[in-house]
This record gives C-alpha cells, sequence and structure tokens, in this order.
C-alpha cells in the first residue's frame, strides 16, 4: 500500500474509524477514560501515521526514528490503537480489552516504561511538549555532533488546549522558538473545548500570533480533510522554524448525538451512543474486531519504516562514528570515566578545598564534562550562582547545536521538562541548575523524572539559611524533605568536595534514577580525607566515639561540621558520640538491614541536625532530638542566622545534655 501523496477517503476513513472504534469500546468496557480526543484526531494521526512519522514497530528503540509524543495524554487510547494497528508487538488486543485496569500496559494515561511505542509518560498537561522540545534539543546536538547519515529525525506531538494553556507551555514554546528548533511539530487539537465546556469560557488569546511571536511557523488546517491536513503537515515539516499546526476538530468526532460537546471528553459515549456511532462511521464490526482489509492497510503503513530503518542500519555499521552513537544511546558511559573521576578524587586529598559544595560541584564537573562528552548542562538564568557551566562546555544555540551549556532563561519548570525529553531522548545526559527554594516552580518535573526512570541531574544550590540575607524567600526550609518523598528520586546534600564528588559519581550511575544535589552557597570545611565510596550507602560513620558512646549524630551537608564540633564537645566530657554523614536517605533505606542496625544502634541517644524542617528525621531517630527549624528563616547573614535557629554547638550541646540526665 502506496499512501504518499494520495488522498484516498475511501481508505482513509475506514483506517481513522479504527482508531474510534477501538476508542470508544475500551473507554466503555472500563467505564472510564476520555473518547472525545481520539475520536477528534484520529483523522490527523491517521496521515501522520501512513504519510509522516518515521518509525518501525519492529524495531521501537531505532535511534534515528521520529519522536511522537502524545502530550494530551488523556487520550490515551489514541497512541494505544495506534501501535496496536500499525504492527508493533503491544499492546495486544486483550491489552486494550483491559484498558485502564490493573496489569494492563494500557494504563489512564501512556506509561514510558510499559510499552516500546510510548517515548514518554504523559498527563500532566503542557509536559508532554515541553518534554518534546527537549527531544528536539537533544536530535539537533546529535545531529551536529554525528551528522545527517547518523542522526536526522524529527519529534512529532499532539496537543490539546490543555497543553497549550498550561504555563509550562509559554516556557516550552519560548524556549524551542529562541533555539530554532524546526525538527519539531505540534499538532494542536483545536476542538474549542475544556472540561467546564468552550474554551471561550477561559481564554481569548490568539494562540497562533502567540507562536508566531515567539518564532514559530504556524499553520491551520480542517482536521477532518485527510488532503489539507497533509498540506499542513508537508508544510511544517519542511519549514525551519518550529512549527505549530492548527488541526479544527470536532471533539467525539462519529458519535452524532454527543460529538462538539464537552461532555464526550471524559466519560463513556454509553450503549445506547455507541450503537449510533457505528451506524454513523458505517462501522459493522464487534466490540475490539477490526477487519481484516483495515488491518492490512494498516500493518502496511506500519511496515514501510522497515526499509529505512534497515539502510540506516547498514550506515551506521559502516559509519566511524556508529560505534559511539550506539554507546551514548545505551546509555554506558565512556570506558575511562571511572579513572577521571579517580584521578579528580585523588587531587581533593592531596589538597582538600575549604570551598561552598557549589563550587565543590562545578570542580566536579569540570572533570566529569571533559571526560563524559554527552553530558549537557544548563541554568535557569542562575549559571553564575548555580556554577553548571565548565570549560567543556560551550553555549549551546541556534547556531551551534554542537554546544554544551543551554541559557534556559527564567525557566525552571521547562528547562526540567526539556531535560525529562533529552534523558527520554538518548543519547545524552542532562544536568540543571536553579535554586533549591525554585524547585517548587518545577516539582512536577522532577516527579515525572522519576515516574519515567530517567538519568537527569537537579542542581539546586543555595540549599539553607546559609545563603544569609535574601531572606525567607529564597532560604528552602522544607524542600529538602519534601524531595525526599518522591520515590525514585535521590536526594543528595553533601557535606564537602569529596562528598560531592561522590554523589556525582552515584547520579550518573544509576542510568535510570534521576537525582537532586542539595549545595550551599556558604563555604565548608573539608571533612573527609579518603576515596573510599562511602556515599554509595547513603549514610556512613564518619567519627566514631572514642568514649563510651551515648549519642549518634545524624547530619547532612553544611552541618555535618557542626554536628563534629558537637561530637568534641561532648567527648570531652566524656560522653561518646558518634558522628554519621548521611547524604542521601534514598540509598542509606536501600542498605543491608545489618549495615543500618550498626550505625543507628538502639542503645544510644539519636541526634539528628539539618538546617531544614525536623519532620521525616523521626523514622532514623525514634525518640531521639530533631534539631533543626520549623518556621521560615530571616534575612541576616548566615552565622547570625545559624546562631538564632540554634544550630551551633553552644545550643546544641544544652539539647542533648539535657535529654541524656
Amino acid at each position: 500500500m502506496t499512501l504518499a501523496g494520495e488522498r484516498d477517503q475511501a481508505l482513509l476513513a475506514p483506517m481513522a474509524n479504527a482508531i474510534r472504534a477501538l476508542a470508544m469500546d475500551a473507554v466503555e468496557a472500563a467505564n472510564s477514560g476520555h473518547p472525545g480526543m481520539p475520536m477528534g484526531m484520529a483523522d490527523v494521526a491517521t496521515v501522520l501515521f501512513t504519510e509522516f512519522l518515521k518509525y518501525d514497530p519492529a524495531a521501537p528503540k531505532w535511534a534515528d526514528r521520529d519522536r511522537f509524543v502524545l502530550s494530551a495524554g488523556h487520550g490515551s487510547m489514541l497512541i494505544y490503537a495506534l501501535l496496536h494497528l500499525t504492527g508493533y508487538a503491544a499492546p495486544t488486543m486483550a491489552d486494550i480489552r483491559n484498558f485502564r485496569q490493573l496489569g494492563s500496559p494500557c494504563a489512564g494515561h501512556p506509561e514510558n516504561d510499559m510499552l516500546e511505542g510510548v517515548e514518554c509518560t504523559t498527563g500532566p498537561l503542557g509536559q508532554g511538549l515541553a518534554m518534546a522540545v527537549g527531544m528536539a534539543i537533544a536530535e539537533r546536538h546529535l545531529n551536529a555532533t554525528f551528522g545527517d547519515d547518523l542522526v536526522d529525525h524529527k519529534t512529532w506531538v499532539v496537543a490539546g488546549d490543555g497543553c497549550l494553556m498550561e504555563g509550562v507551555n509559554h516556557e516550552a514554546v519560548g524556549l524551542a522558538g529562541t533555539l530554532g528548533l524546526g525538527r519539531l511539530n505540534v499538532l494542536w487539537d483545536d476542538n474549542k473545548i475544556t472540561i467546564d465546556g468552550d474554551t471561550s469560557l477561559s481564554t481569548s488569546e490568539d494562540i497562533l500570533a502567540r507562536y508566531a511571536a515567539s518564532g514559530w511557523h504556524t499553520a491551520t488546517c480542517d482536521g477532518h480533510d485527510f488532503a489539507d491536513i497533509a498540506r499542513a503537515l508537508a508544510e511544517a515539516a519542511a519549514d525551519p522554524r518550529p512549527s505549530l499546526v492548527s488541526c479544527r476538530t470536532v471533539i467525539g468526532k462519529g458519535a452524532p448525538n454527543k460529538q462538539g460537546g464537552h461532555n464526550v471528553h471524559g466519560s463513556p459515549l454509553g450503549k445506547s451512543e455507541i450503537e449510533a456511532a457505528r451506524a454513523y462511521l458505517g462501522w459493522t464490526s464487534a466490540p475490539f474486531e477490526i477487519p481484516a482489509d483495515i488491518m492490512a492497510n494498516w500493518r502496511a503503513a506500519g511496515a514501510k519504516g522497515s526499509a529505512t530503518r534497515a539502510a540506516w542500519e547498514a550506515r551506521a555499521a559502516a559509519h566511524p562514528q556508529g560505534t559511539e552513537l550506539a554507546r551514548r544511546m545505551a546509555g554506558e558511559l565512556p570506558a575511562d570515566t571511572s579513572s577521571a573521576i579517580g584521578a579528580y578524587m585523588q587531587s581533593l586529598i592531596a589538597n582538600p578545598p575549604t570551598v561552598a559544595t557549589r563550587k565543590s560541584s562545578e570542580m566536579a564537573l569540570e572533570a566529569l564534562t571533559a571526560a563524559i562528552p554527552e553530558m549537557i548542562g544548563g541554568s535557569a538564568d542562575l549559571t553564575g550562582s548555580n556554577n553548571t557551566k565548565t570549560k567543556a562546555t560551550g553555549p549551546l544555540t541556534r547556531d551551534s547545536y554542537g554546544g554544551r551549556y543551554v541559557y534556559y532563561g527564567i525557566r525552571e519548570f521547562g528547562m526540567a521538562a526539556a531535560m525529562n525529553g533529552m534523558a527520554l531522548h538518548g543519547g545524552v545526559i542532562p544536568y540543571g541548575g536553579t535554586f533549591l527554594v525554585f524547585s517548587d516552580y518545577c516539582r512536577n518535573a522532577v516527579r515525572m523524572s522519576a515516574l519515567q526512570h530517567v538519568r537527569a541531574v537537579y542542581v539546586f544550590t543555595h540549599d539553607s539559611i546559609g545563603l544569609g540575607e535574601d531572606g525567607p524567600t529564597h532560604q528552602p526550609v522544607e524542600h529538602v524533605m519534601s524531595l525526599r518523598m518522591i520515590p525514585n528520586l535521590l536526594v543528595f546534600r553533601p557535606a564537602d568536595a569529596i562528598e560531592t564528588a561522590e554523589a556525582w559519581s552515584l547520579a550518573l550511575a544509576n542510568a535510570h534514577r534521576p537525582t537532586v544535589l542539595a549545595l550551599t552557597r556558604q563555604n565548608l570545611p573539608p571533612v573527609r580525607f579518603d576515596a573510599e565510596m562511602k556515599s554509595a550507602k547513603g549514610a556512613y560513620r564518619l567519627v566514631a566515639a572514642t568514649a563510651p558512646r551515648k549519642v549518634v549524630l545524624l547530619a547532612t551537608g553544611s552541618e555535618v561540621a557542626i554536628a563534629m564540633d558537637v561530637a568534641k564537645a561532648l567527648e570531652a566530657e566524656g560522653v561518646g558520640a558518634d558522628v554519621v554523614s548521611f547524604p542521601c536517605w534514598e540509598l542509606f533505606d536501600e542498605a543491608d538491614a545489618a549495615y543500618r542496625a550498626d550505625l543507628l544502634p538502639t542503645d544510644a541517644l539519636k541526634v539528628s541536625i539539618e538546617a531544614g524542617v525536623t519532620l521525616g528525621w523521626q523514622k532514623y531517630v525514634g525518640d531521639g532530638l530533631t534539631i533543626g527549624i520549623d518556621s521560615f528563616g530571616a534575612s541576616a547573614p548566615a552565622p547570625v542566622l545559624y546562631d538564632h535557629f540554634g544550630l551551633v554547638p553552644e545550643k546544641i550541646l544544652p539539647r542533648i545534655k539535657a535529654r541524656l540526665g
């Protein structure tokens, strides 16, 4: 079957109706879901997957495939139907029958680790589009590095009104326009409907004008006219700018009594309306059955990419850089990474620095970015404060995609989402910085990093009241603890340069987990003088009691040195005290029980010391002491604040001694 240039209504309409039938049947069977978007965008998706998208269902991870992102993830049956119809191994029809049920890969919203054809987990509106920006950045960077023979593909996005309204969309659109990401094409399901009703209830902006003002190419089409859709998609594919195509559609197209209304957005059609839709569409097959001729046409469309993929594999096998691209796409670090890290660690031991951990991070990055060419950094307009740029990372711009440093502007959420997209695309390892207090601006994208199991590294600096005079608006108090609550996220708060280097090493070694580095503004003294990878278990005994042990002090980051001073004072009075440095809760919780029991003995008073909220430390100290800050900070020099909030040895010692009796 050859569809290129063909506008055969008799051929394409039944193929689109197969999507509609699967969508309405699956949602009805689950008694839950969103039939409106898949039914409305079925015609657009049919043209995209039969004539424009470069893919091969037999090789879902083919490196040079186009990326397809369903940003409007609530319409998940659109992608599930497309994957099944075009011949992916999954989802099977049995999976689709079990849509939204436990154990089915056809989850309520698409999840990247459940189906190979799903490039990213979507559902939180706007983030799919923002992740697609990151995918487009990764494609352009790898193209600049490896050339057209190895990297030459596009990123296609289906987005709804909600995706375009969310604030992260504005951040992503501005970034994509500034970088001139011409391989990015967004197909807007312009049905003028949101959950509450007509879009006129909540918005009056000229969306096409907004995109055009941000440096995008824009186009419009009738989303139910195959020829017009193909024209608009061809224009988008050819334009050197990122493209937004307004596809004017009818939500729930094919349901004669409900199409065009907001009630079809997120509710099953109901038995009678499905019967009416079947008659309206001329669809006579039973639920979850696709006529053989229609299925054959879909499978033929899916098979078209096989020859293109085979030709690419032949080029890659013969290309001098083919092996290097394969290494990067597999997520494997260069063979000499360990030696580079080891040499850097030895330099720290030889000359222990007294520096802020944000500076320690910069020092580690100088070594790492020189040794690992796929690392791409950036900052949300705080480069000089986050210390995220190195000599090896020149600017990545529309004129130099080979650069390795992205100036994200004041776009924390957009930055984090783009990092997710870059990591999901593969071939690059993204890291990005902002102040820890502004992690709130990008928190949901950080959560999505963890949910999607991607290697993205967040450099969150100015991690406590230690930043001083900027005051409580900029002093994070609850942030480290709240980030620790996110499953599958490693949160490090290192105490000195060696722990910071260990944190970076562990972050890069965890290919399927994101990492947060919470780093200080203020200088910290060195507390470690050896290269043993002690942070790998999350916590370790930094100082062992010499007198009979009665106290175990648990501390992170800038408070580790304080805990050491407290222990010294206790020992001077004959009270034995261990100091346990606790850089990463998550890794400690994964350590074996005997190791954890040894660090946290039951016969000693356990005391946590951290410049943040105390909630959470109770799981380690039990009925011991939690010393921290359960209020907002204040504006003053850091030493004054530490004294004011009781985070100095002179004020910690009396509390411990009072508990010991």
